[in-house]
């Protein structure tokens, strides 16, 4: 479930910055990411627990603020890429907490 999970976060930065582009809307984009964050929220959550998963947000928000600070360098798709690596490896990383070893479900 570790994977999905990272899966999930990395796919939804993408995912929302593609709709932005695609649609010219970045409202509609800030829609998507609302709805992935929910969905990675509630998986690590049932996987990590509340603590890991507050951590994982800011962490991902950073990681979401840096991509526009770093896409003036390196360009937009760049930096969009890097920070959702990024946010996967956090939330791969994360959820590997004492919730989901105690749980085998």
């Amino acid at each position: 479930m570790r994977i999905q999970v990272a899966a999930l976060t990395a796919s939804t930065l993408v995912i929302g910055f593609a709709v932005a582009s695609v649609s010219g809307s970045r409202a509609l984009g800030g829609v998507v990411l609302l709805v992935g964050a929910a969905g990675c929220s509630w998986l690590m959550n049932m996987l990590a627990g509340a603590k890991p998963t507050v951590v994982a947000v800011g962490c991902v928000v950073v990681l979401f603020v840096l991509s526009h600070l770093l896409g003036r360098i390196i360009g937009a798709w760049p930096a969009v890429l890097l920070a959702a690596a990024a946010a996967g490896w956090v939330a791969f990383a994360l959820s590997a907490s004492p919730v989901a070893a105690a749980d085998p479900h």
